[in-house]
Parts: structure tokens; sequence; C-alpha cells
């Protein structure tokens, strides 16, 4: 190849690798200035908010409902009904799961275990349909059973086969309820002498999500998304989404029900709020929280945020719009720019390597060595504001992991901060690629659950 066309080729190079430098760094910049102005907000709380509460001495009585659907959990829902029922210290509650007609081996497992809080609730279609469709099931067996006893809820508790539930969970809700249409408890995710990396990112984001971001979200007044799990609900507020929705409170069409059915309480004028509170003796340790174990292996952790970023930031977007004010818009708008920003630190790491080739480059060849810095006045300023940002942003992650998990894990946060980088880009890929893929055939998403696993069950 001639000199000549070897020169063009490198300053077509520089150029490329120039701009490509400068609109990455500036929505970096952007998206890290975002982040700081929830860090922000968190340190203009009021400090009452952000102090953990005390356990309620005299929670007044209240009749729950606590529903769980259950595809393919035979695995794990025998171990995790059994230490539920046994350790929940409340006088007033019922158990319903929800099972399919296909699904005998989970079914078995729930009629083994004799008592007479628990409900076997089998729906009519073959799984795996949605969770919200299994849901509704669920919602139709607790009709039925306020109508057979001519006793009703006064609220309906969200859990998976997964969860460790807290024993004085219930206790919780029954004091917040008097207050809130939507209570949600903080989701701890247990820790995996196996999966340190891989596992245990999801105790940092989780850290950070309800111990900092959801309670700047409630102080704003924006709506609450609720977890899925750990939530109750108030009977009477369900019961208007249902009437609305054609009986059916949650949508059979979403992946994200969980998520939607917070901003519907809003919507409809109810308040939500998560809670922290100290669990002091109630036997547990640390916070009135719901404990669970999360993907611990690559494949699977991409196959979960995949269907979250599906369910809340693409079809999220469809789904709900723009409702609200200002504080609605600002969060709505984080949410949904989760799959561009992943992929967006993808594209730093691939521009960082090339980077790296950029200086062979100029050491190997007299043309590249004599054109001009590709970092500009400009990139160098946002290089330096990036990098002020993402030590904080880690900063922030350990110091939030340290209060709720101790130490140990508060120093595995930076090294997690990469693994869970390099999982939700490869989440958003696989979420923009489903979700094309559904636009086009008309199809409707179906249930892709991840393997749970339960503290004790069998493997």
């Amino acid at each position: 190849m001639s000199t000549p066309v070897v020169a063009d080729l490198l300053v077509l190079w520089h150029v490329g690798l120039a701009e490509s430098l400068l609109l990455v760094a500036a929505l970096v910049a952007l998206n890290g200035i975002d982040d700081l102005a929830i860090d922000i907000a968190w340190l203009l709380m009021p400090r009452q908010r952000r102090r953990w509460q005390a356990l309620p001495a005299n929670p007044p009585a209240r009749r729950f409902a606590i529903i769980i659907p259950a595809w393919d959990e035979a695995a794990v829902i025998g171990t995790m009904l059994r230490r539920t029922l046994s350790v929940i210290d409340w006088p007033d509650y019922a158990v319903f799961v929800g099972t399919y007609p296909n699904d005998p081996a989970t079914q078995a497992e729930v009629a083994a275990i004799a008592d007479p809080r628990l409900h076997l609730v089998v729906g009519s279609a073959p799984g795996p349909t949605t969770k919200a469709d299994c849901l509704n099931s669920l919602w139709r067996a607790v009709l039925a059973d306020e109508a057979a006893t001519g006793r009703p809820y006064d609220a309906i508790i969200l859990h998976d086969a997964e969860d460790v539930v807290h024993r004085a969970a219930l206790a919780v809700f029954a004091a917040q309820l008097s207050a809130c249409a939507l209570v949600q408890l903080p989701v701890l995710p247990l820790p995996d002498a196996q999966s340190p990396l891989i596992s245990g990112h999801y105790i940092d984001e989780f850290a950070q999500a309800h111990g900092k971001d959801l309670m700047v979200r409630q102080w704003l007044g924006a709506g609450v998304p609720s977890a899925g799990v750990g939530v109750a609900i108030d009977r009477a507020m369900l019961g208007r989404i249902a009437q609305l929705r054609g009986g059916a409170p949650f949508d059979a069409a979403s992946l994200t029900e969980d998520y939607e059915l917070g901003l519907h309480v809003h919507a409809l004028g109810g308040r939500g709020a998560l809670v922290w509170v100290d669990g002091g003796a109630a036997g547990d340790g640390g916070p009135v929280a719901t404990r669970e174990h999360f993907p611990a292996d690559f494949e699977s952790a991409v196959r979960q945020k995949a269907r979250w970023l599906t369910g809340i930031s693409l079809a999220g977007w469809d789904r709900l719009g723009w409702a609200g004010g200002l504080a609605d818009w600002w969060m709505l708008l984080r949410d949904r720019k989760a799959p561009l920003m992943a992929v967006l630190t993808l594209a730093a790491y691939g521009l960082a390597l090339l980077l790296g080739i950029d200086g062979l480059l100029r050491l190997m060849l007299p043309a590249a060595a004599a054109l001009p810095p590709v970092a500009g006045g400009t990139l160098i300023a946002l290089l330096w504001l990036n990098w002020l940002l993402l030590c904080w942003r880690l900063l922030v992650r350990a110091a939030f992991t340290l209060v709720i998990h101790g130490p140990t894990e508060a120093l595995l946060a930076t090294p997690r901060a990469l693994v869970g980088n390099v999982i939700n880009a490869m989440a958003a890929l696989r979420a923009l690629s489903r979700y094309a893929a559904a636009l086009r055939s008309g199809r409707a998403l179906a249930w892709d659950k991840t393997v749970h696993r339960f503290p004790g069950a069998a493997p």
C-alpha cells in the first residue's frame, strides 16, 4: 500500500477515533451528572428519612394474603414454604401458591405440606405464561376464599418461591399500611461464596437502589415501583386496579408487572413507600427485608437482567408513556436510559482498547506519530470529569454496601462494578434483540425465568 494511501487512512482513523471518544465521553458525563444529582438529593434529604425505623410495638390487626407464583419451582418451593410458615410472627394470614397443570412436581411439593393456612392454586392454562398471568390466577383464588369465608383480606403480599421472608415483615406491613397503599421492604441479595463477583454484584446494586435511589424517588414525590417481592398492596387499591382492568389487577402481557404496579398505585393517588426497619431482636438480624439468592452464573444473570430491561426500559416506554410531573419524568428517564448506558459502557471499553492500538500505531508508523493528539482540550476535560465521577460512583457504591452488608462485601464492590457493567451490556443487547423480534412477530414475550435457589434446599 502506497504511503499517501496509508497517510489518508491514518487521518480517517484519527478523526473517527477522536470524534467517537468525544461523543461517548460527553454521554458518559451526562449520565454521571445524573447519578450525582441523585446522590446530592439523598444528602439533602431530612436525616430522619435516612434513618432506619424501629419495629412497631403494637401494629394494628390485619389479615394478609401472601401470593406466590410458582412455575417449575419444585426444587425450592417446599423448603421455602415450610420455613415461611414456621417463622412468620403474625396471627392472621394465608399463603396462596399458584402452579400450572403441566407442572405436577411443583404441585406435589406444595400439596405435601399440611397446613390450613396454605392454599394450592392450579391455573387453567399450561405454563409458562407470564408471571402476571399466574398472579391473576392467585388473585381470583383470594377472591374465592374471601367469598367462602366471609372474611376479606386487608392487603395482598407478593413473594417469590426463592424468598427468605423476615419473621417481622407482616408486623411492619400492618403498621405502614395505615398511611400507604403500597409498602415495599428492601431486597437484600444473599452472599454466594461460589460466585462472589457475578451473584455478588447484585448486592451492590440493590444496596444503592433500595438504600438511596428509591428513597430519593419517594422523597421527591415520584411513583415508587415495587420489586415484586416483599411488597404489600392495600386490598382496596388492588381491587380498584382490577376493576379498571376488567377484573385482573396484573397485566398478563407485562414482563415487569411488579414495576408497573407501583406506578399504577401512584397514578391512582395511592402512596407508595420503601421502608427500612431495624430488625432488632426479631431474630433474623439486620433490617426487616426480603433476602434471596440471585443468579450465580453469567448466562443466568444476563437472562434475568434482559427481562428486567425489556419490561421496564423498552416495553415500559410503550405501555406507560410519560405520565406524572417533573419528578416522575426524571425517574422514568433514569429507568429507560438503562439499555443505552449499558451499551455505552461497552463502547467506552472498546474505545479504551482502540486508544491502546492508536498508541502502538504512533510508535510504529512515523505518519501516525505526526498526527495531532487524539484528545484535545475539550475531550481531556471530559475525561477528567468522567474519572472524578467514576471515583465518586465507586466510593458511593462501596459505602452503601458497607452500611448494609459489612466491610468484606464493600471491598468487593469495586471489582464487581466491572463485572456488573459487562453483564448489563450483554443484557441490554439481549433485551433489544428479543424486543425487536417480538415486535416483528407480534408474539407476546413468555416468562423467561431463571433457576431459583433457596438456602438449605437440595440443589
